[in-house]
């Protein structure tokens, strides 16, 4: 009848599952599940844990956080749907007007700050190297000319 040898039940191999994993890691939706308690597991400071539209997977959002949507980073703009889930609004223009919640690891005090402009970062860095070149003199003392 069908093919049942590549009939898959187990939902660790079901690529749709693991495509949801993996979009779940990629935007941050790794908080611990309930009825676990919302902490941070490297602060320690009580989140609001919500449930994204991966099955399984849960975000810890700053608690009483909202702010405008044009001022976030794009890819850590979270709204809260009318079902309760938590989606992440990625490259998506927010409509004039949205308010939106940050996660925790954007502002976690325990965690590295993330570089939420990596193309700018490296600008930066090169702005800083070319300065140097053009304006640190070196800290020896010059010769006397004269």
């Amino acid at each position: 009848m069908g093919d049942i040898e590549n009939t898959r039940t187990d939902p660790g191999n079901d690529p749709d599952h693991l495509t949801h994993a993996f979009h779940a890691l990629l935007e941050g939706a790794t908080a611990p599940h309930p009825p676990a308690p919302p902490d941070c597991p490297f602060c320690d400071l009580p989140q609001d844990r919500q449930r994204t539209g991966y099955t399984g997977h849960w975000i810890l959002l700053e608690p009483r956080v909202l702010v405008p949507a044009h001022t976030v980073p794009p890819r850590r703009r979270w709204i809260i749907t009318a079902q309760g889930i938590a989606m992440n609004l990625w490259d998506a223009e927010p409509l004039p007007g949205t308010l939106c919640r940050i996660p925790h690891r954007s502002a976690c005090p325990r965690l590295r700050p993330e570089d939420h402009w990596p193309w700018m970062t490296a600008l930066r860095h090169h702005n800083e190297r070319r300065v140097q070149r053009l304006f640190d003199l070196p800290d020896e003392e010059l010769p006397d000319t004269g």
